[in-house]
């Protein structure tokens, strides 16, 4: 909360696939910027580092996504190298953070894991996504995180979306352990004011648009499908509810 002014605060920050994205994120006011790919196929996956260059000179602050593959969260020893080089691609890119997300075969938090690519990361922030949503107790592991020194967590307080699990995501920030708690997973914007009321720390969306492809279609296939992008008008809106 502001006191000078009177007004509560919050980031907003826009998930892109592209420069494109990030321009249109930029002139709608967002606070910064997630680059993913593959965003409306599996929820996210590490961008190409030609595309992680070009968001970077676009201007704002830049977060990569780095997941190796769709699924769940449990890695490997292979897996677990190439999310570590891909974090050090991101932060010699210019990212001012990566997203990351470890579990263990129990469905924890991955102490290890999570603690290797926070050295690969060199002091740039660290945030811990969505799988934060399926461990069994995220009140135990925000705390764990915050002994890793993970800077945010991104969390639909475990629910289908955001505005339904406004109960775990206030009770998260009651726990004040440092950690920044940015709510996502199906914000619109009239979901903000109850976010600012609960004391998150951020918004997240992709605010896209599903765009027709209406290209010839040829053997390989991958015409006639649709795309996302970045809705100027959505980030509009949610941009005016957190910046209020």
């Amino acid at each position: 909360m502001d006191s000078a002014v009177g007004r509560s605060i919050v980031a907003v920050e826009i998930a892109v696939q592209d420069a494109a994205g990030a321009r249109v994120a930029r002139e709608a006011g967002a606070d910064r910027v997630e680059v993913c790919g593959a965003l409306a196929a599996t929820g996210g996956l590490t961008p190409s580092l030609g595309t992680i260059e070009q968001v970077v000179a676009v201007g704002l602050p830049v977060h990569v996504l780095v997941r190796p593959r769709a699924g769940g969260f449990q890695h490997d020893a292979d897996e677990l190298a190439l999310m570590a080089a891909d974090v050090r691609h991101a932060v010699r890119a210019g990212a001012a953070g990566v997203v990351v997300g470890v579990l263990d075969a129990r469905g924890d938090v991955d102490r290890d894991a999570v603690a290797r690519l926070r050295d690969a990361a060199d002091g740039r922030d660290v945030t811990f996504h969505r799988a934060l949503d399926v461990v069994p107790d995220r009140l135990a592991a925000l705390r764990t995180l915050a002994d890793l020194g993970v800077r945010r967590v991104l969390t639909s307080g475990g629910a289908a979306r955001t505005i339904l699990g406004l109960a775990e995501l206030a009770a998260m920030v009651r726990e004040e352990t440092g950690v920044e708690i940015m709510a996502g997973g199906g914000l619109r914007s009239q979901d903000v004011a109850p976010l600012l009321v609960a004391g998150v720390d951020a918004v997240h969306l992709s605010a896209s648009v599903e765009r027709d492809d209406r290209g010839p279609a040829g053997p390989g296939g991958g015409a006639g499908a649709a795309y996302l992008v970045t809705d100027p008008e959505r980030v509009r809106a949610v941009v005016s509810a957190a910046h209020t």
